[in-house]
């Protein structure tokens, strides 16, 4: 989860992405960071994040995005 925060501090160091559970919604994360992020993850934990995956609820919060690379590491 370190690595997956200090992936999202890159992209913009003022969020407490800790805390934030609304990065879509509140438009912190545009799709821009969203193609950033996706690739990031490929790179860093060998996760590839198939299209249908690619929605608000996983992409809202670290939380959400710490579940999903989990998920589909396990798969």
């Amino acid at each position: 989860m370190n690595e997956l925060l200090e992936i999202l501090s890159d992209l913009h160091p003022d969020v407490d992405f800790e805390t934030e559970e609304n990065l879509i919604e509140e438009r912190i994360l545009d799709s821009l960071d969203i193609v950033s992020l996706i690739s990031e993850i490929d790179d860093r934990f060998d996760v590839v994040i198939p299209p249908e995956e690619i929605v608000p609820e996983n992409f809202n919060s670290a939380k959400a995005l710490w579940a999903l690379i989990c998920r589909l590491d396990e798969e």
